[in-house]
């Protein structure tokens, strides 16, 4: 029996345009890419319900001719290459000749263009793989794409799609990335009735920043420009010791392309490596500038991943490009690793302040018994604490085993555990701000304090509104102190962007645990050890902290005597 057929062309080219239109961002990123292509000073993107019902892109490019508007909706037509070896040395964002095909074949889509030499305009109709209309009109210099109703014909696709306010966060990640590596166009981001970004053409990068995060994460920025061998690296990154509390700020562009990369973002974290505040991570703003044919951007569909031609050489120029921007600042004010402050004898009495003791005693909503102190009675515990290695893991034996425990996942274990509690009961004790915290976030935060605000407002934060991008800060779970709740709420609103709904309010526990758990490289008295150890064997799951990292080692008494030939 025949069990093998060649699919009709009209099933193969659903799946195609599926692998190229993924989702709402996927239509933007073509259709801006393709207006960048074409010399665009201004871009408009227009959208509703995130992009599922409504995206409209509207340019200034030099637009299309009525030949070329009725072939770009064939396959494997392009402008962009016309030889194998331009595959080799690709300058443009896009190249493939499958977006507008791919767009069009799943949704309702109508394009307007002009060359605007006098010749009228064209528009042409589709709906699906379906040819509708074709009319001249009349239409400035650019091009207009409306795209409607995604994946209308596809409705398994659609339902895999996330809320409208998560598609439009990646829309607005992806738009301010656009913005970031042209600030000399015009770019305007619109959703329903909401203008969330409004950013005229300007002189320079550092003006751009200014206009998309505001005059707070400016002033915490160091400028870099440096050659080497292997390219030239510029923008910038963090003024030591300030950082972020996630790596949500480090943005990478090759050639203009925004990309994901272990390697530069490796580069990155060791130039900063003993710099930075404890549990900090840099801000960048890095573009490099590399020959076309010393990079692949083929490697991923999406072209946010590249692969480079010497890594090692890329790597070198972005560390020292950082630690040579670094240097020249610390020529003006000493730059160097923050000292551990645990190591005054004023510890205790600084922790007895921190969140842990302030809900041990305060809040009183751990069982205390002595504090730690193990119960007077004949019966001693089986497991004892025996002392504290590298100031972050607690070392105690357990009968037949040793255990090595990480004492940051511990005590996030036991926090997110009772915050659990306290969430059932919807009993957050809450602090109230004598004098308001002020802050502003960039749009992208703004969409995810929106989506979120509900899981926020419920936890305890409450924010307003203010001006512009200012926001403040009224009210927080009285687990923090005034600052540690700032940074809590921006790690959550980062954490919570690309969570589904039903992952959301844990996903919130766990963060608000870590930020308030103590910390690696913290010396501990011994009662506090004891106390963590007793805690540790009381909940749920004592073996990984809410995120899944591991938090004992047990090394058996059989395990050491045979490393020691006994």
């Amino acid at each position: 029996m025949k069990r093998i057929a060649v699919l009709p062309p009209d099933i193969s080219q659903k799946i195609a345009a599926g692998e190229v239109i993924e989702r709402p961002v996927s239509v933007v990123k073509e259709l801006v890419e393709n207006s960048l292509d074409a010399g665009a000073a201004e871009i408009f993107i227009e959208l509703f319900a995130g992009g599922k019902k409504l995206i409209k892109v509207q340019d200034n490019g030099h637009g299309m001719s009525r030949e070329d508007a009725e072939i770009c909706f064939v396959r494997h037509s392009t402008s962009k290459i016309s030889r194998e070896e331009d595959l080799s040395r690709i300058a443009t964002l896009g190249f493939r000749g499958e977006a507008l095909p791919s767009i069009s074949a799943v949704s309702r889509l109508t394009l307007r263009t002009s060359e605007g030499s006098g010749e009228p305009g064209i528009q042409i109709e589709r709906e699906g793989d379906k040819l509708i209309a074709v009319e001249e009109i009349a239409f400035p210099r650019g091009t207009t794409v409306e795209v409607r109703d995604l994946f209308f014909n596809l409705p398994a696709r659609l339902k895999f799609l996330r809320s409208d306010s998560s598609e439009l966060g990646m829309i607005v990640k992806y738009a301010t990335n656009v913005g970031l590596a042209y600030p000399q166009i015009r770019l305007s981001l619109i959703h329903g009735k909401r203008d969330l970004l409004n950013c005229p053409p300007v002189g320079s990068l550092k003006e751009r920043i200014f206009q998309l995060y505001g005059k707070s994460e400016l002033e915490k920025l160091l400028e870099i420009d440096f050659a080497g061998s292997a390219g030239r690296v510029s923008g910038f990154a963090s003024l030591p010791p300030h950082g972020r509390p996630d790596k949500s700020h480090q943005l990478f562009f090759v050639n203009l392309r925004p990309v994901r990369d272990r390697i530069l973002q490796s580069a990155l974290n060791q130039a900063f490596k003993g710099f930075l505040e404890k549990d900090l991570s840099p801000v960048a703003f890095l573009f490099l500038t590399l020959p076309y044919g010393d990079v692949d951007v083929n490697v991923h569909p999406a072209k946010s991943e590249v692969r480079f031609r010497d890594s090692q050489a890329v790597f070198q120029v972005v560390r020292r490009g950082v630690e040579q921007a670094r240097l020249k600042v610390a020529g003006i004010k000493e730059v160097g690793p923050v000292p551990d402050e645990g190591a005054t004898e004023g510890h205790l009495d600084e922790m007895r302040s921190a969140p842990f003791f302030k809900i041990a005693e305060d809040r009183k909503l751990f069982d205390q018994t002595a504090m730690g102190v193990w119960p007077a009675g004949p019966e001693k515990p089986s497991r004892r604490v025996l002392g504290q290695y590298l100031d972050s893991y607690i070392v105690a034996e357990d009968e037949e085993e040793l255990l090595v425990i990480d004492q940051h996942n511990a005590h996030e274990r036991i926090l997110f555990e009772k915050y659990m509690e306290i969430d059932l009961r919807k009993t957050w004790p809450l602090k109230m701000s004598l004098i308001p915290l002020l802050f502003e976030l960039s749009a992208s935060q703004s969409v995810s304090w929106e989506e979120n605000k509900t899981e926020l407002e419920a936890a305890g934060f409450r924010v307003d509104a203010m001006s512009g991008r200012s926001y403040a800060l009224k009210e927080y779970p009285d687990i923090f102190k005034p600052e540690e709740a700032l940074t809590a709420f921006l790690a959550l609103l980062e954490e919570m962007k690309e969570s589904r709904a039903q992952d959301k309010r844990e996903k919130m526990l766990a963060t608000m645990a870590c930020k308030t758990a103590i910390k690696a490289g913290q010396p501990l008295p011994r009662e506090k050890m004891e106390y963590l150890l007793q805690e540790l064997f009381r909940v749920s799951n004592p073996s990984l902290c809410p995120h899944g990292r591991p938090i004992i080692i047990k090394i058996s008494r059989s395990q050491i005597e045979k490393g020691l030939k006994r």
